[in-house]
Order: structure tokens, then sequence, then C-alpha cells
């Protein structure tokens, strides 16, 4: 176990079948992951919301999954209601957007090495485009139509990167990072869906107030109507945390 492990093992809260770390902020994960006077925490991380919950229900591979993650945060407001009624106090949700964005910021200003894999080409050039342009100190970049795994692992061993971020969506991502991992433990690597698509404006995230009103799930919605089907799905998490089952 790395001294950033040991360091401050944060409370774990059990939500369905799934225990996730009651961080009391973003700022409080952003300082376990990367520590001002510790290593870079050696690890993974992965969002949890209601859908997530939901899933594992009837998916034991997915629950596998996401149990393999050392650090599961909670990025859902069901998720995080659940877990202020379990500990009697504040517990706040981080967006995975929003922590990837800041988890980049932070690795500039401590010059941490940066790796990305995933998204289109045009997109991931863009994202790489940005982040150099923000200060952030990146070794490499690979977008999600790469054909060559061992080529990427080649090329990971060579930049010696100390955060990966893979937006290859749910579950693809998580699995080639339990491989990397094997290979390259001494790493945090972070699964971002579409985050470069936000990132670089190329998907529109909802506006700032829906966001505070923890109505995104609303504004996606409105955007995207064949959604209704996995929204309606929600109203049994609900259900189950009226009852005390979440």
């Amino acid at each position: 176990m790395s001294e950033a492990k040991q360091a401050a093992r944060p409370e774990q809260v059990t939500v369905g079948l799934i225990q996730v770390a009651a961080f009391k902020n973003m700022a409080s994960l952003l300082e376990y992951i990367v520590p001002i006077d510790k290593p870079v925490f050696a690890g993974s991380a992965i969002a949890i919301n209601p859908e997530k919950v939901l899933s594992v229900e009837k998916d034991p591979q997915l629950l596998e999954v996401i149990q393999a993650a050392d650090i599961r945060y909670a990025d859902g407001i069901g998720v995080v209601k659940a877990m202020r009624r379990r500990l009697g106090r504040h517990v706040e949700r981080i967006p995975g957007c929003e922590l990837w964005q800041q988890l980049m910021l932070r690795a500039a200003h401590y010059k941490v090495p940066v790796f990305i894999i995933g998204a289109k080409p045009q997109v991931l050039a863009q994202t790489r485009d940005k982040l150099l342009a923000g200060g952030t100190y990146l070794v490499g970049a690979v977008d999600g139509y790469f054909t060559d795994e061992t080529a990427l692992l080649a090329q990971i061993k060579q930049t010696e990167p100390q955060i990966i971020s893979v937006a290859m969506g749910s579950p693809r991502q998580e699995l080639l990072i339990q491989r990397l991992r094997q290979a390259h433990p001494n790493c945090f690597y972070m699964g971002v869906g579409g985050t470069y698509d936000v990132y670089t404006g190329n998907v529109k995230r909802a506006p700032a107030l829906w966001c505070k009103l923890n109505l995104e799930w609303a504004y996606r919605l409105a955007l995207q109507p064949s959604r209704i089907g996995r929204q309606l799905g929600l109203l049994r998490y609900l259900w189950w945390y009226w009852t005390g089952k979440v």
C-alpha cells in the first residue's frame, strides 16, 4: 500500500451493493489524489451514480469492475443524499467532468506528468492542445481507436506518466485501466467517458444553474428524449431511497 493510501483513507458508505468514498468535497478528493507532500495516489477512480447502483443488481460483471476501483466517488445527487442520510453529515456531489478538469489544473500546478487516452482523433487533438495551452505537463495522447495495446503500453512505460485518463465509455475504459495497471501500477487512473467532448465544446453541458440545482439529468433528457427509458429506471432508485434500501 502506498504512503498516499495510508495517509487519509476516506470513510466508506454502502449504497446498494457499492461502497462509496465519503469525501467531504471535490477539494478533499483532489488533495487525496495529488497530495502536496506525498506521491500521487497509485490506483484508480470511478464515478458512482444511481444508474450504476441499479445496474450492478443485475450485472455481476459490472459490479466486479466497479469494485476493482480504489476510489468510488459520488457523482449523482441520489447517491449523495443516501450518503448524507447514513452519515448524518454533509457530503458534496463530485461531477466526474469537473473533477477531471480540476485534476488537470492541479497536475499542471505541481508538474505531474499526464497521459490521455480515448475519444475520436479530432477531439483528442483538441483536448491535447487545450491542455498544453493551460500548462498541463502532457507526456502522451492516444485516441480511442488504437489497435495495438502493446504499443500503447510501451509508450506509457517510456513516458512514465503519473496520471492517466481514459475516455472510452464504461466498462471498456475500466477494463483497459485494469490491464494497464498491471504493467504500470505507480500511477493514478481515471475513466472519464465523454469528458473530452465536453471539455473541447463538442458536446454542450447543462447550463450552470441546471448543474447547481442538480438537474443535469433533466437537461440531457430534454436534449435526448430517447433517454426516457433510462430516466424512468431511476424511479426505482427513488423508491429504494424512500424505503431505506439505499
